[in-house]
C-alpha cells in the first residue's frame, strides 16, 4: 500500500462523513438556485442524497419517497446471523431527515413521466421535480438457475435484501440439525456487497463453532476468484479448520439446478444434499429502474459518472447498486459517496455553477469472527468520462498480520458501521 494502514483507515472513516472533492465544497451555492428535488429509495444512497441536498442548500425543497417506515441494512446483517447484533441495531428510521426539513413520503412509486418531470405514487398522487434521484437497489434474476425462484426463496433464503429474509436464514441456521450441511450458492459478478457471501460464511461458521461444531459449510461458486480471496481462505482455515469448503467454478462449483423438495443441489461436482440452502441469485438493478426505463442490456443503469445523471432520461439521476459506476463496487459505502457527489452536482446545476470533480473512497470490512477482521479499501477519481481507481491509493489488509491486528480490524468494522449509519440516518 502507498500509505500507512492506520492513516488510510482514518481517511476512509472521514469519507463516511463527508465527500472528497477536487475543488472546495464551498463551490455549492447555498444562497441561490433553490428548486425541487425528489429522491426515490431510502437506503444508503437515497437517504444520504436527501440529507446532503438539504445540507448543501437548505432552501431546496427535498422529498424522499420510500415505502418502508424503517430500513434494515445489508451491512451488519451477517453479524446478526452470528448473534453479534440484534435486528434493531441494524434498523434505522427517517426521523433525523424530517428534522432537517426533508419531506418523507412512505409510498410506492408506480411510474415516471420524464417529459413532464413528475412521478406518480401508488395512491394516485403526482410529484413534480426539477431533478429526480433514483436509488432502487438490486433485484434478482430469478430462474437463471432452475429451482432458484422467488416462490422458493422462503425455503432457500437469499437474505440479500435485509429484514424478513435475514430472519428466515437466521432461524434456519439456528435450527439446523447437529452435524448438518449448510450450502451457499454464491452469485456471479456483479453483486451487492455487503452482505458479502464470504463474510457470511465466516459468520455462519462462528455460530456453528459454538452451537453445532460438527456442521459443514459448502460454498458452490460459479467464479474462480473473489475479492480478498487469499485472506479469506487463510482465515477460514486458521479459525474454523476444515469446517468450510469453497469450490470454484473450475472445480465444479457451477450449479445447474436446485430441488427444494429434496434439498438437493445439482452442480458440476455432483449432487449435494443440504440441510440449509442459502441460494443467492444473480443480480440486476431494482425493479423500479426497469419500470422507469433507466436500464440497458446489462440490467443496470448507465449514467454520466460525473453527475450520475441517467444517459437515458434527462434530469433523472441514478445512484447506488443499480448504476454503472466504473471501477466503484456495489457497496453501501460507495452508494453514500455517490449520493454526496450527486447532491453537490444538482445543487450547482440548479445554481448555474460548475459541477465539481470528486474523489470517491470505498471501504469494505469483513468479519471472519468477532475478533478477526479483514478489509479492502479503494480511492477513485473521475477521468476521461469514467470513474477509475487511483492505483496504489487504497489497499488490502496485510496477509501476514498478528491476532492483535486482526482484532483491531474487527473493531474498525464495527466503528465504520456505527459512523456511516449515524451520518446517514441519525444526524
Amino acid at each position: 500500500m502507498s500509505m500507512n494502514r492506520r492513516q488510510f483507515v482514518k481517511v476512509a472513516g472521514m469519507a463516511a462523513m463527508v465527500p472528497v472533492f477536487g475543488t472546495a465544497l464551498t463551490g455549492c451555492d447555498t444562497r441561490s438556485g433553490a428548486g425541487r428535488v425528489v429522491v426515490v429509495g431510502g437506503g444508503f444512497g437515497g437517504t444520504t442524497a436527501a440529507k446532503y441536498l438539504k445540507k448543501y442548500n437548505p432552501a431546496l425543497e427535498v422529498t424522499l419517497v420510500e415505502p418502508k417506515t424503517s430500513y434494515t441494512t445489508c451491512p451488519g446483517s451477517n453479524w446478526y446471523l452470528a448473534g453479534m447484533r440484534d435486528i434493531a441495531s441494524i434498523t434505522h428510521n427517517y426521523d433525523a431527515l424530517k428534522k432537517r426539513g426533508v419531506i418523507v413520503i412512505h409510498q410506492m412509486v408506480t411510474s415516471l413521466d420524464a417529459d413532464d418531470h413528475s412521478i406518480k405514487l401508488a395512491d394516485g398522487t403526482s410529484l413534480s421535480y426539477d431533478h429526480l434521484i433514483v436509488s432502487p437497489g438490486i433485484d434478482f434474476q430469478w430462474g437463471a438457475i432452475e429451482g432458484i425462484t422467488e416462490e422458493n426463496s422462503e425455503k432457500m433464503p437469499h437474505a440479500w435484501q435485509a429484514g424478513k429474509q435475514t430472519e428466515i436464514l437466521k432461524h434456519q441456521i439456528e435450527n439446523m440439525k447437529q452435524g448438518g450441511t449448510f450450502v451457499m450458492i454464491a452469485p456471479p459478478n456483479p453483486f451487492r456487497c455487503p452482505p458479502g457471501p464470504y463474510e457470511r460464511v465466516g459468520m455462519v461458521a462462528q455460530h456453528f463453532k459454538k452451537h453445532n461444531p460438527k456442521a459443514k459449510i459448502l460454498v458452490l461458486d460459479p467464479k474462480d476468484q473473489f475479492s480478498k480471496q487469499g485472506l479469506f481462505l487463510q482465515a477460514w482455515q486458521d479459525v474454523y479448520g476444515d469446517m468450510i469448503e469453497w469450490v470454484p467454478g473450475k472445480d465444479g462449483g457451477k450449479v445447474s439446478k436446485v430441488d427444494v423438495n429434496t434439498m438437493t443441489v445439482h452442480s458440476e461436482m455432483g449432487d449435494v444434499k443440504a440441510d440449509v440452502i442459502n441460494a443467492i441469485p444473480a443480480q440486476k438493478a431494482g425493479a423500479l429502474a426497469f419500470k422507469m426505463g433507466l436500464t440497458n442490456d446489462s440490467g443496470f443503469c448507465p449514467v454520466n459518472m460525473l453527475t450520475f445523471e441517467s444517459t437515458l432520461k434527462k434530469n433523472v439521476h441514478v445512484i447506488g447498486d443499480a448504476c454503472i459506476a466504473g471501477a466503484m463496487p456495489k457497496s453501501g459505502h460507495a452508494a453514500s459517496s455517490q449520493a454526496k457527489t450527486c447532491a453537490a452536482a444538482i445543487v450547482n446545476i440548479l445554481a448555474g455553477k460548475e459541477v465539481l470533480q470528486p474523489t470517491h473512497v470505498n471501504t469494505c470490512y469483513s468479519l471472519i469472527s468477532d475478533k478477526y477482521g479483514i478489509s479492502v479499501a479503494g480511492v477513485y477519481m473521475f477521468s476521461d468520462s469514467k470513474i477509475v481507481e487511483i492505483k496504489g491509493a487504497g489497499g488490502v489488509s496485510p496477509k501476514e498480520a498478528d491476532a492483535t491486528f486482526r482484532e483491531m480490524e474487527a473493531t474498525y468494522a464495527s466503528g465504520w458501521y456505527n459512523s456511516i449509519t449515524h451520518d446517514i440516518w441519525h444526524s
